[in-house]
């Protein structure tokens, strides 16, 4: 069966300049390549600079890609193709209170995707808007609502509505949810799942949170500068990591190696 999404040696360099007339070109993502399967989460990780932001930017049309295939449902995506993209991934940004315009109120911010990408009347936009928010654990009335005045959580909860709203296939989380508080984490991680079961969509998470990581992913891509150093599945990548970076990473999160035991035992912490 052809993956969800395929990305196939995928690199991007950038161009310093050096002194007065000087140029270095260095090498942010370097030949990587994974799958993602329908209904399932990948999460790359990595320490900050790694490249992982990089990757994700590329995947959702934001970084054109200096070499390297992006396959969606087996074709191939091409840098500017944003309308096409934007009804199949979607993004969740880390700062949710940079990622609105503070003078709108939800149901603008939820309308503007349905009425660039769709042919909905205002009616059926305004009832897509009702019934995402409620998916999202928000009421419609919500809509009126302006988006500067809420909380972090809901305004977690109206990212996603933004993402979810056109259903697309894949949504890329960049470290969305690592710096809630523990209840709010918990809360929006059981979200995501339900909507991932409900609507059957695949994820890519971006971030450092390994205990959220854990929770959530079915697979771990590893960085570090702009390399995989290691990709496997989530339980035995923290179980055994094959890797100095990758060992570290997960003592420095759950204090030890994850055995059987501790595997079990360990939540979302």
């Amino acid at each position: 069966m052809t993956p969800l999404l395929q990305v196939e040696d995928l690199s991007k360099s950038f161009t310093d300049s050096v002194g007065l007339f000087g140029q270095r070109r260095f090498s942010a993502v370097n030949q990587i390549s994974f799958s993602l399967e329908r209904k399932k989460t990948l999460a790359i990780i990595g320490h900050n600079g790694s490249g992982k932001s990089t990757l994700a930017k590329m995947i959702v049309g934001i970084t054109e890609p200096s070499a390297g295939k992006i396959l969606f449902n087996g074709n191939e995506l091409y840098f500017g193709d944003h309308e096409y993209r934007a009804k199949h991934i979607r993004m969740v940004f880390q700062d949710v209170n940079n990622a609105f315009n503070p003078r709108l109120n939800v149901g603008q911010i939820l309308d503007a995707p349905l009425r660039l990408l769709t042919n909905l009347t205002v009616h059926e936009r305004n009832e897509k808007i009702g019934l995402t928010l409620r998916m999202v654990g928000l009421y419609p009335d919500h809509a009126n609502i302006k988006i500067s005045t809420m909380s972090i959580s809901q305004k977690q909860r109206v990212a996603l509505a933004r993402a979810v709203i056109l259903e697309p296939e894949i949504i890329i989380a960049d470290d969305a949810l690592g710096s809630l508080d523990s209840s709010v984490k918990t809360q929006l991680i059981n979200l995501m799942l339900e909507l991932q079961n409900r609507l059957g969509v695949s994820y890519i998470y971006v971030g450092q949170h390994l205990g959220i990581i854990k929770h959530m992913a079915d697979e771990v891509l590893v960085m570090d500068n702009g390399q995989m150093i290691e990709y496997g599945t989530t339980r035995e990548l923290f179980s055994a990591p094959q890797t100095e970076i990758t060992r570290r990473l997960v003592e420095s999160h759950f204090g030890k190696e994850l055995d059987n035991s501790a595997w079990e035992s360990l939540m979302c912490k």
